[in-house]
């Protein structure tokens, strides 16, 4: 099934304003209630905590708004960024050029007893969703409970855990693309593979995801599951500090915080940036850490690892905006 959205014929400052004039004074994109931020902050909204601003931001709460932020940066020729829950990301010191749509706030979800199919929208946290489905009883989630991230993000990295990714029990996806088609895609058409898929690196937004289920057990049973999974990830990895999760992927048949571990890397800092002592493939901000930071440990691991192994760590999180000193 394929959605168009047509927008104005005629795009002019009275429809659209222009980036000068938002300077000015706080505006609202047309048609909207949805404030469009300039020089807004990022740090706040991602789980490393460091990053700097994003040039223009806007933070949509409908699929309305969500398309008149794309129909706005288009006709201002500006590049876009999407944002989810922050979990996965390196933001620059530099910030980000363009305009940042955040999904936190597309939010809404639908369990269907019948089919044991679950909807939800791209922001909502899959943590929360792996609770939701966890006391009514449905299984097929609760590998996701310690996952920082959102419903959007867990389908475009397949994210995954405890042997279980998102792959194993997506229906479908709504994807919305920048020149407002959207789109129901299958699994076989996102062509997913490890902790990947056709969606990452693209423009393709996530607006929705849909899950298939197993309603029917026993809700203390699935509960009890699911607190055994989040009790296995906090007892294994650090919680403590800002972090972004596992930096690398792993490079089967070897696991990345193996190799970390075994190069003698556990505890290595640079500035505020340090190698998690309880887990390797972490890296933590023990406080006052810059993006710059993070990125040089990064690229250290990467060079130490190489050299001792012949082996290249790919990086799961996403390294985004310029790294060049200012």
């Amino acid at each position: 099934m394929t959605l168009s959205y047509d927008p104005p014929s005629v795009l002019d400052a009275s429809v659209n304003p222009s980036k000068e004039s938002l300077k000015s004074s706080p505006l609202y994109l047309p048609g909207t209630e949805c404030l469009l931020r300039s020089q807004a902050p990022l740090d706040r909204l991602t789980s490393y905590r460091v990053g700097g601003p994003a040039e223009w931001y806007v933070a949509p709460r409908r699929i309305e708004e969500l398309q008149a932020s794309f129909e706005w940066a288009n006709f201002e020729e500006l590049p876009i960024t999407l944002l989810g829950a922050g979990s996965n990301l390196l933001v620059s010191d530099n910030g980000l050029p363009g305009l940042v749509i955040c999904t936190r706030h597309l939010r809404q979800t639908h369990f269907d007893l019948e089919t044991g199919l679950v909807s939800a929208g791209a922001g909502e946290p899959i943590a929360r969703l792996a609770w939701q489905a966890a006391e009514r009883g449905w299984q097929g989630l609760e590998w996701a409970v310690g996952i920082p991230g959102t419903v959007g993000g867990a389908v475009v990295m397949n994210a995954g855990a405890h042997t279980s990714c998102t792959a194993d029990i997506l229906a479908n996806t709504q994807v919305f693309s920048p020149d407002g088609k959207i789109e129901i895609l299958t699994p076989e058409k996102l062509k997913f593979a490890y902790r990947t898929s056709i969606l990452q690196g693209g423009n393709r937004l996530v607006t929705q995801a849909t899950f298939q289920l197993q309603p029917g057990a026993d809700p203390a049973f699935v509960m009890a599951a699911t607190s055994k999974h989040l009790e296995q990830r906090r007892t294994s990895q650090p919680y403590n500090l800002p972090s972004c999760g596992s930096v690398f992927r792993n490079p089967n048949p070897h696991k990345a915080a193996w190799l970390i571990e075994q190069t003698g890397l556990k505890g290595y800092q640079i500035g505020g940036a340090q190698v998690s002592q309880r887990h390797a493939n972490f890296i933590l901000n023990c406080g006052g850490a810059k993006a710059s930071d993070i990125f040089q440990l990064i690229r250290y691991i990467q060079q130490q690892v190489e050299h001792r192994w012949s082996l290249s760590l790919e990086p799961e999180v996403k390294i985004l905006g310029d790294f060049q000193p200012v």
